[in-house]
């Protein structure tokens, strides 16, 4: 043998030293005499991120691997590796090579077995299963093809090694198979057919107290990891071993090769085809319909018990018993598929459901749990078999690979029973869809955390995270008299569980098994993000773990999109937020947020008009979990938070820009940095988007100070000091802006800290606050001044005469606003001159002198025009017309309300917002 897979992976006498050729060895050697395109090894070598130059490094890699082949013996058949299109063809002689032998092997066992010679049955399998040397592809990283292979030989090596048992079991070596089957039962604690064969070995050895304790370990097991029961051939095997029937002894067969090919035994106890003791012989029966032997039916299946406790989910229940029942003009459907994220309570939900349309399938339920211990899915054929053992005895000692075979044998387990079956936890369509072939008569629940959206006549319901009432109903139930107590901290509980059932559980648990706590003092430990999952843990229930099950299940590319996406600054973002985070387009940041999406770790919100992202606060909490135990996390967090702080710059630039053009005369051009879609993003209502992004521009502030990123905090705080004018948000404009000037402080920067001086001044006179107003406005124009900015000095004088004016100091006041006029003339600034000829229109209406007022505004209303801002151009049209000359229409100039600006009015003497 010089082609090795049944073990790690390797080529005698050299095998590659580098994992990558190693893993490209092992994908050719899978699929030996078959082409195998060239994407589809780069998709195996490195997944969903492959480098620029991954053609050229497999091109390296073949030749690597061709000048390794060339080596082994010299023999021109030792194997070939050839270009064929639209890939590569490793052919491989049978001989060389221990995939093909051990098939060969397998395929003799089983026929010798189906012989009745079951002693050379036994020596071949043995033959077959030596040429293992540890689990299948060992030793070299897996891709999807990788994976699959593996599973799929795993299962193989396990199916000739459960006929080689059963061969032995035949022979009567019970004696030397206790001692592997108790380590094969150690090793596979769920494997039915395996403590089956155990029972069996040990009933025949004198342990039949071992052969029930055997029993009620695995039942144990069962109920508690799977919640279910064992198949009805192992417990009619553990009622037989407490009655000691004599048909459990062993008898030798009465013949090793049958002439007539019957592999029956014909004398009573003679084991079954699955190794468990067989029924007594009966009188042979007539020849089977042509279509193969029926299955003989167990006993009416039953399922577990609705859970205790359960609560709410009146909407979903009803929307799931109309849709099994059916009505009028409506067709009762025959797949319900439950979908949701783990820990929402989706097995819960399908067995209440089926507790409450029991009476639709007279042929009972079943629950079929559809992943292996440690979590990882099975795959359809494991499923199918799990199946078919449940629901009847007629199952063979080999568990079946083809699809067609056991579809069809699972339809006639089925035929003429109208039954539910519960699939609890799919993973997948392909895992599913041969056993949903196979239901004719009856219907199925399916649960799962992605939605099945590929099943044909599927009708889908999707769980969420209960109401809040109905979060406080669980806890009330689950955690007794103590959670009465205290509903105010009941409440809290709820809304830090994120009203997830799981969770709610887990924390009414962990109340109950701490007698000396309270329900306050739970909710101060859940209060901290960091250690909350911790918290929520208790026993064998695990929050964390349910919750990373979705996590792993994903690929390398979305788990790092899960974690990083943590960082966004709201409870919900933009598509765009997305694509600053991850640094990537905006089409794969929509594709790579839909993902997460459909595996469950991401929530889609829309409004009919738009859709944003978000996620379920545990699940933030776990992807911040995650972020933070990385490494390089401190390095990677600052690189985000630029890259996002970046992007809103950009945007709340060019949004300030639309909502008052001009008002930032400081803003720096974005040629570094550009929002190529700002137009598309932003669309034709600025103030909404600011609306709609404030507490995440908010946050983004605080993210990029607490980064030390100086300058991106004082241009955020600016670019968005316009829309917080605006809506009168004075506390954002407070925080952001006292985080901006302590920023422009640390970075030693005069004319930042002069803006947000100036920034400063505006909010404190908006706030009427006009002392406070006139020493921001005066240290700000000291700075300008330094930092030889005329425009910060003219909007400096501008509002400092605003606050004059609203003293009615209305010389100071007009002498600052005509200072400023002529430096905002002399600069271009066309926004400033609009404000000093307003503040010159207003101290003149004040004087009396309402032709000039009257001029000046309409100066003030052309340089609006020039500015392209339609809100002062709209401000001065209406003023301009109420001081017209015809007396009907003129304002006094005293006592009455005049708009001095955009939500801005002079009364009497003063100003108000």
């Amino acid at each position: 043998m010089r082609f090795r897979v049944l073990g790690p992976v390797s080529l005698s006498p050299r095998t590659p030293s580098a994992a990558k050729p190693r893993a490209l060895l092992a994908t050719l050697l899978v699929q030996a005499g078959e082409v195998v395109p060239v994407h589809s090894l780069i998709d195996e070598l490195w997944g969903t991120e492959p480098p620029r130059t991954a053609t050229t490094t497999l091109q390296v890699y073949v030749s690597q691997l061709r000048k390794v082949l060339a080596e082994t013996d010299g023999s021109a058949h030792s194997g070939e590796l050839l270009t064929r299109a639209p890939g590569y063809l490793l052919a491989v002689p049978e001989r060389d090579f221990d995939l093909p032998c051990f098939e060969r092997l397998r395929a003799e066992g089983r026929a010798a077995y189906q012989e009745g010679d079951f002693v050379r049955a036994s020596g071949l399998l043995h033959e077959a299963l030596a040429l293992w040397t540890g689990p299948a592809l060992s030793g070299i990283p897996h891709g999807v093809r990788l994976e699959s292979a593996a599973i799929r030989l795993d299962e193989l090596r396990m199916e000739v090694l459960e006929q080689r048992i059963v061969a032995d079991l035949r022979l009567g070596r019970h004696q030397e198979l206790a001692g592997e089957l108790l380590a094969l039962a150690n090793e596979h604690p769920l494997r039915e057919t395996l403590h089956g064969h155990l029972m069996v070995a040990l009933y025949r050895t004198g342990r039949g107290s071992d052969a029930l304790r055997v029993y009620g370990r695995l039942r144990h097991s069962l109920v508690e990891e799977l919640g279910v029961e064992p198949s009805p051939g192992l417990s009619r095997l553990h009622e037989r071993v407490l009655r000691r029937e004599p048909s459990l002894d062993w008898q030798p067969p009465r013949t090793t090769r049958p002439a007539n090919g019957d592999s029956s035994d014909g004398a009573a106890g003679t084991d079954g085809a699955d190794g468990s003791p067989g029924r007594p012989a009966a009188p042979r029966r007539a020849a089977a319909p042509a279509d193969g032997p029926r299955p003989l039916p167990g006993p009416a299946p039953t399922l577990p018990a609705a859970p205790p406790g359960f609560v709410g989910r009146d909407e979903e229940l009803a929307y799931g018993e109309r849709a099994l029942r059916g009505g009028v003009g409506r067709p009762a459907v025959r797949v319900l598929a439950v979908s949701g994220p783990a820990g929402v309570g989706k097995t819960a939900l399908a067995l209440r459901l089926a507790h409450r349309t029991a009476d639709l399938f007279p042929d009972g339920g079943l629950l079929l749990g559809l992943r292996g211990p440690q979590g990882r899915p099975l795959s359809a054929a494991q499923a199918g078999a799990a199946l078919l053992r449940r629901l009847t005895d007629d199952v063979p000692g080999v568990p079946l690979t083809d699809p067609e075979e056991l579809t069809d044998r699972l339809r006639r387990a089925l035929h003429g029973r109208r039954m539910l079956l519960i699939l609890d936890d799919a993973a997948s369509e392909q895992q599913i869809r041969p056993l949903l072939q196979a239901v004719t008569e009856g219907s199925v629940i399916l649960t799962g955390r992605r939605r099945a959206a590929a099943l044909d006549g599927a009708e889908h319901l999707r769980l969420d995270a209960v109401r809040p009432e109905e979060a406080v109903e669980l806890l009330l139930a689950a955690g007794g008299e103590r959670m009465a107590q205290d509903p105010v901290a009941v409440a809290e509980i709820a809304r830090l569980c994120g009203c997830f059932p799981l969770a709610l559980r887990v924390a009414a648990a962990a109340l109950t098994a701490r007698p000396h706590t309270t329900p306050a003092a739970l909710a101060g430990r859940l209060r901290d993000e960091r250690t909350r999952l911790g918290v929520l843990r208790e026993g064998d229930l695990d929050l964390r773990s349910s919750l990373l099950t979705g996590y792993q299940e994903a690929g390398p590319a979305l788990r790092r999109a899960f974690r990083l996406l943590s960082l966004a600054p709201a409870p919900d973002f933009s598509g765009w937020t997305v694509a600053a985070l991850l640094g990537t387009g905006p089409a794969e940041a929509e594709e790579t947020a839909e993902e997460l999406v459909r595996a469950q770790l991401l929530e889609a919100r829309t409004d009919g008009r738009s859709v944003r992202y978000g996620f379920h606060s545990l699940l933030r909490v776990l992807a911040t979990e995650l972020r933070e135990a990385e490494p390089d996390a401190a390095r990677t967090r600052r690189e985000v938070v630029e890259r996002l702080g970046r992007a809103y710059g950009s945007l709340a630039r060019y949004a300030d820009q639309r909502l008052a053009p001009g008002r930032n005369w400081r803003a720096r051009p974005d040629a570094g940095h550009p929002a190529p879609d700002a137009a598309e993003i932003i669309g034709a209502s600025p103030l909404g988007w600011f609306r709609e992004e404030a507490t995440g521009l908010v946050e983004t502030v605080r993210q990029t100070h607490a980064a030390g990123l100086w300058p991106l905090v004082w241009d955020l705080a600016g670019s968005a000091a316009g829309y917080f004018h605006a809506r009168a948000a004075w506390e954002e404009w407070e925080e952001t802006h006292r985080l901006a000037l302590d920023a422009a402080r640390r970075a030693r920067n005069t004319e930042a800290e002069a803006a947000v001086q100036y920034a400063l001044g505006d909010l404190a006179w908006q706030r009427r606050q006009a002392d406070r107003a006139l020493r921001h406005h005066t240290a700000a124009q000291h700075a300008f001044e330094l930092a030889r900015d005329r425009t910060g000095v003219a909007r400096c004088r501008i509002g400092a005469a605003d606050v004059l004016l609203g003293q009615g100091l209305l010389e100071h006041a007009a002498r600052r606003y005509g200072r400023a006029l002529a430096l905002c003339s002399a600069e271009g600034d066309l926004r400033g001159e609009v404000a000093a000829l307003k503040g010159l229109a207003l101290v003149n209406l004040r004087r009396g002198r309402l032709d000039v007022a009257r001029r000046q505004l309409e100066q003030c209303g052309r340089a609006a025009e020039r500015l392209g801002d339609r809100r002062w151009t709209e401000y001065v049209r209406r003023t301009t017309a109420r001081l017209a000359p015809d007396p009907a229409h003129r304002l006094s100039p005293v006592g009455h309300a005049v708009e001095v600006g955009p939500g801005m009015w002079l009364i009497g003497t003063a100003t108000a917002a």
